[in-house]
C-alpha cells in the first residue's frame, strides 16, 4: 500500500536505533525526505549509510541530546533549514530504568522524566507552530505499556511508567487542542520489542553487571515466561515502525488522539 509521503519530510527523534531506525527507513521507503536525531554522531553516520544503502534516498541526520533545552530550541531552524518544512514529528528517544521503587535515586527520577515526557512536551512546543503555519501536520509520540499497565518483575517500572503515562494523556491533549490546525496527534504504546541496545540496559540494571550471551539469554527466557509475555511474542522494530508510518500518513486521517497498543494481546490482568 502506498501511503501518500512521496516529497513528505519528517523528523524522527532516537533515530540512530530501533524503531527510530526502522521508522525512519520506512519514511524513506515511502518517499519521505528524513532527519534522524540521535545524541552520538558515530551512531547517526551507521543509521544514514544503512538506510541509505537499503532505499537508495539521502538522509539527513542532526545530533541532538533530547534532555538538553538548548538543544531542542535549536531543532526548528534546523529542521527548516535542512528540509525546508516539517510534515511530521516522531518523537521516539526515550529510555526506561526497571529498578525497585526504593533503589531508584533522584538523578534517575529526573533524568526519566527529562528524556521521556519533558521530550516530548519541549520538541511539540517547538515544532507545532511551524506546522500551523503551513496548515497542519502528522505527530507520532511514542510511550510505552508501563504507562498503561503494571509489570511484573524484572520489569519494575515506578520510575518510567509515570512519564509514559503522561506522554499518553499529553499526546491526546495536543489532539484536541491543535485537531482544529489540521494536526494529527497519535500515540503509539509498544510492547515487548526486540532491541539488543534496551536489552542489554535491562539486563545490567538487573545483575548489576554486564552478562555473558549465555547469563543474557537465560533471563530473556525467564522474561518471556512471566504472566504478562504468556501466549504472546516480542515484537520487532520493524513491526512498530509499520503502526507509526501509517499513523502519520493520509490513510489515517481520521485517527487523532488515539491511543494504539501494538503488544500482541500481552496479559494486562
Amino acid at each position: 500500500m502506498k501511503l501518500g509521503l512521496e516529497g513528505r519530510t519528517a523528523i524522527v527523534t532516537g533515530g540512530s536505533k530501533g524503531i527510530g531506525l526502522e521508522t525512519a527507513r520506512l519514511l524513506a521507503e515511502e518517499g519521505a525526505r528524513v532527519m534522524i536525531c540521535a545524541r552520538r554522531d558515530s551512531a547517526l553516520a551507521e543509521a544514514r549509510a544503512d538506510i541509505e544503502s537499503t532505499t537508495g534516498v539521502k538522509v539527513e541526520t542532526h545530533s541532538l541530546d533530547v534532555t538538553d533545552l538548548a538543544q531542542i530550541k535549536e531543532l526548528p531552524a534546523v529542521a527548516k533549514e535542512r528540509l525546508g518544512r516539517i510534515d511530521m514529528l516522531v518523537n521516539n528517544a526515550g529510555t526506561g530504568t526497571y529498578k525497585p521503587f526504593l533503589e531508584v535515586t533522584d538523578d534517575e527520577l529526573q533524568y526519566g522524566m527529562a528524556i521521556n515526557f519533558f521530550a516530548q512536551f519541549r520538541i511539540c512546543q517547538r515544532i507545532i507552530p511551524l506546522m500551523i503555519e503551513q496548515n497542519g501536520g502528522a505527530i507520532v509520540n511514542v510511550a510505552g505499556e508501563t504507562g498503561i499497565m503494571v509489570t511484573m518483575p524484572p520489569f519494575l517500572s515506578s520510575c518510567t511508567g509515570p512519564a509514559k503515562s503522561a506522554e499518553i494523556r499529553f499526546s491526546k491533549i495536543l489532539a484536541n487542542e491543535f485537531g482544529p490546525h489540521n494536526i494529527r496527534v497519535n500515540c503509539v504504546v509498544p510492547g515487548f520489542v526486540t532491541t539488543p541496545e534496551r536489552f542489554a540496559k535491562w539486563e545490567r540494571e538487573l545483575a548489576k553487571r554486564a552478562l555473558s550471551p549465555e547469563e543474557a539469554d537465560a533471563e530473556r527466557r525467564l522474561w518471556s515466561e512471566n504472566n504478562a509475555m504468556r501466549n504472546t511474542r516480542w515484537g520487532t522494530p520493524e513491526e512498530l515502525a509499520n503502526l507509526i508510518v501509517f499513523a502519520l500518513s493520509g490513510r489515517a486521517s481520521f485517527v487523532n488522539g488515539a491511543v494504539l497498543v501494538a503488544d500482541n494481546a500481552m496479559d494486562k490482568s
